[in-house]
């Protein structure tokens, strides 16, 4: 997917006009310099051309300020990996020696560049906007993140000449992304699936540069592998080890139909892996849990059954993700990630019929009705499966509005009871009982 970075210095207001883009409130915005320390991602669309966004901390260029130096250096790393930059400025202030430098940076990038004069609140402020045509780059935009004044305006630039279709989707083939934390054997997994040492593989965490895609070929179906490492070692990346990895993890989770997350066996289940988990399930992407590096614990008779047992209760909310344990060195058990996956893929693009639907799960609803909101009674009066990949339901009723969300993880419980749906994230639509509703997928 094409990447777009938002770049600039301190508290011109980034992170506003990320939220706009994205058309949500992701990003933390404070009138305070450096409140965005790390890049968020978010995907964006423009006249049907969709792109991811990041947000970057705003960067003081020389500084040595030890979190001015950090931020800088997430900054360079986004504008690096970007397809398109967007240059926020602060038309209040006008052009600092702090802009000038960013800007001279983003000439010598050859990376196209909108440049954007922000807190132009209304026409008359527009004039603000004049001076910055001295950065020497381009036509400046006077835009308002704050009221969404003229924002449409230097989007056209942004997405001119990129892509309004991603070949992946043509694609039927199964893709299947490795991700996970550095030094977790994402690459190693891959050579071992491959035959081949595609990737370079060392006990420095982040050795991978780029995503390199591979072909096998497995019981006569071609299967595309993405892995997605992060970091080759290079003189500007001191202190951000993990950037490279979680922005090649994001755009690799766009492309792939499955996701492998890789957990160091030695190691155990840690926040990030959480966070990537996360990320692939608001993705509605199939998930496996691969536990690597097995045959380097140390095993009694339920070793296996206490990690799952663990695993689980750190991830209560997404109990349906198989969890396979491998040795990516050792290749012990690495085609069962495959076998798996293809499991997954299958139940993704299952369909359940109507009649089935309504036949199992009204009988369980109206055992065990949604309760009381408001002195409304809850009704839920027919169920239909509008989308695949992932498996989309929609639920029709007298007041879905006030469905609540406990009752809704009920549900999506008492589906996987019912329905093989492991390893798929599974999404739900409720809408009133007499609304006409038009099939889609």
């Amino acid at each position: 997917m094409n990447l777009v970075a938002i770049v600039g210095r301190p508290n011109v207001g980034k992170s506003t006009l990320f939220n706009r883009l994205i058309g949500q409130r992701e990003a933390i915005v404070e009138d305070t310099p450096g409140v965005t320390r790390d890049r968020i991602y978010g995907v964006s669309d423009w006249n049907g051309i969709r792109f991811m966004v990041v947000d970057t901390g705003g960067f003081i260029p020389g500084s040595e300020d030890d979190m001015e130096r950090a931020i800088r250096e997430q900054a360079m790393i986004a504008i690096d990996e970007a397809d398109r930059i967007i240059f926020v400025t602060d038309g209040r202030d006008g052009v600092t020696p702090f802009d000038e430098d960013i800007a001279k940076i983003l000439r010598t990038s050859q990376k196209k560049v909108a440049l954007v004069v922000n807190k132009c609140d209304n026409t008359t402020q527009d004039n603000y906007s004049y001076e910055f045509h001295k950065l020497g780059l381009g036509e400046p935009f006077p835009v308002s993140a704050l009221n969404g004044h003229n924002t449409g305006d230097f989007l056209d630039l942004v997405v001119e000449g990129l892509r309004d279709f991603d070949p992946d989707e043509q694609d039927g083939r199964l893709k299947i992304a490795i991700v996970g934390r550095p030094n977790a054997g994402k690459s190693s997994l891959t050579n071992a699936l491959t035959g081949k040492d595609r990737s370079i593989v060392t006990n420095i965490p982040g050795t991978t540069r780029d995503s390199v895609d591979s072909v096998i070929k497995y019981y006569g179906e071609d299967i595309v592998l993405i892995d997605t490492a992060g970091l080759r070692k290079r003189s500007q990346v001191k202190e951000n080890i993990e950037m490279y990895s979680m922005l090649r993890t994001s755009r690799a989770i766009e492309r792939c139909d499955i996701a492998v997350i890789m957990i160091d066996a030695e190691r155990g289940m840690e926040d990030q892996d959480k966070k990537i988990i996360n990320q692939i399930n608001d993705a509605r992407k199939g998930i496996i849990i691969a536990v690597n590096k097995w045959d380097l614990i140390e095993k009694e008779t339920k070793t296996a059954d206490e990690w799952m047992k663990k695993i689980r209760e750190d991830m209560r909310t997404f109990e349906y993700i198989p969890i396979v344990f491998i040795s990516a060195v050792t290749k012990q058990r690495i085609s069962k990630i495959l076998d798996v996956a293809k499991e997954i893929r299958d139940r993704r693009l299952l369909r359940i019929k109507t009649s089935v639907l309504n036949e199992v799960m009204l009988q369980i609803l109206d055992k065990t009705p949604p309760p009381s909101v408001r002195g409304y009674d809850l009704r839920i009066n027919y169920i239909t499966q509008v989308g695949t990949e992932p498996p989309v339901f929609a639920f029709f009723c007298n007041h879905p509005q006030l469905i609540p969300d406990s009752y809704k993880r009920f549900i999506e419980n008492t589906m996987r009871k019912n329905f093989d749906l492991a390893g798929t994230p599974i999404s739900f639509i409720f809408r009133r009982k007499n609304t006409p509703w038009t099939e889609r997928e």
